[in-house]
């Protein structure tokens, strides 16, 4: 039996990542802003439309030091139908995050609730754009300027999108990214911050907090980290990067292809596509109903995986349930999220995913 797991890594052919890395073992030098990391910092906000990037050694590492250098203090207003490390971030930060709930329509933080949850401590709003559906960036630049709020966003999943001509990551005070090995776009492991405008200093501030707060040679200004992206990353990202729009379109398929077989079926709800937004097919979430289609996620999971095929309860649990905040937070408080999470099933997406292989997928999902 064929196994088939969630994602599979985009690589270049070896003989092309050969090619790029040859130039490393020359030089030796294998970190520390290198040639390969100022280059792709370079093709990469070509390719995102964006004055700013800064590149770190992963994507969480990009937010958590991101928070730190724009000073956010409080609480902040962000979402629990995310992954593990938007909240880590906030918390490892020393903030209180405070959940707002999702629309049930595309999974994203609900603008309608915001207002209700600022009060004089809050600092921020990190919304999150899920499986690629894009926030209401619109609504959320009226409420923080209304009260004066930053906003980061974690755009993790929405690498190479874009919202009436205008790149994602330019929303917001900034954005960040994740370019870990599942993701539409990979270093390897990876991640950047990147935003339009001078934000006063932030980029000279980031570059010094993600390498322990080194200024110069003889100055320490912050308690930094250590969060460089290495040249190998970076070599990776360059040669993924001349492919990323063919990944693109064969990602593009395989959802197509996966529509095709889900739309209409009572019980489920796949993603309808997003006015004005130029996606980049980066998750297959289904919401399952039981009631009305006979199964529920949990037994569709265990069926997939019984054949050998690995789908993902993708976000499940919600932060807010996670052990390590036991009694700290009311999941009552987000009946949205909390419904979503125990009913949602990210299929297998990729670009080499085969049509034959979605159409395995589906068959057993529909019990033919």
């Amino acid at each position: 039996m064929e196994k088939i797991l969630v994602t599979r890594s985009s690589m270049p052919e070896l003989d092309e990542y050969v090619d790029e890395i040859k130039s490393i073992f020359e030089s030796h030098w294998l970190t520390n802003m290198g040639e390969k990391h100022n280059r792709l910092e370079e093709e990469l906000a070509e390719y995102l439309k964006v004055r700013n990037i800064l590149l770190f050694s992963n994507g969480h590492m990009a937010l958590e030091l991101l928070i730190q250098a724009m000073g956010l203090t409080g609480e902040v207003i962000t979402t629990p139908f995310t992954f593990a490390s938007t909240t880590h971030a906030i918390v490892r930060n020393g903030l209180t995050p405070v959940f707002c709930d999702v629309n049930p329509e595309d999974y994203t933080i609900d603008v309608n609730k915001i207002e209700a949850l600022i009060t004089e401590k809050t600092s921020a709003i990190i919304p999150v754009h899920v499986y690629g559906h894009l926030c209401d960036v619109e609504a959320i630049e009226a409420i923080a300027k209304r009260h004066n709020l930053k906003v980061i966003y974690d755009a993790a999943h929405t690498f190479g999108e874009e919202y009436k001509g205008r790149g994602v990551a330019t929303f917001g005070n900034a954005s960040i990214f994740s370019f870990h090995a599942t993701k539409v776009f990979n270093t390897i492991e990876g991640g950047a911050v990147c935003f339009n405008s001078s934000e006063n200093g932030l980029r000279e501030k980031l570059f010094g907090i993600k390498n322990f707060g080194i200024w110069d040679e003889e100055l320490i200004k912050d308690v930094g980290a250590n969060a460089k992206m290495n040249e190998f990353q970076a070599a990776m990202g360059l040669c993924n990067l001349r492919h990323i729009d063919r990944e693109l379109a064969k990602r593009k398929a395989v959802v197509e292809h996966y529509n095709e077989r889900l739309s209409g079926v009572n019980g489920l709800k796949i993603s309808a596509p997003q006015k004005d937004v130029k996606p980049n097919y980066a998750y297959y979430p289904v919401i399952f109903e039981p009631e009305e289609f006979g199964k529920s996620r949990d037994e569709i999971y265990e069926l997939l995986k019984v054949n050998e095929i690995y789908a993902r309860k993708y976000f499940y649990p919600l932060t807010n349930t996670f052990e390590c905040y036991k009694g700290m937070f009311d999941m009552g408080d987000t009946p949205v999220a909390l419904d979503l999470s125990k009913k949602v099933l990210t299929l297998p997406l990729y670009a080499d995913l085969r049509i034959d292989q979605v159409d395995r997928i589906c068959d057993i999902i529909l019990g033919r």
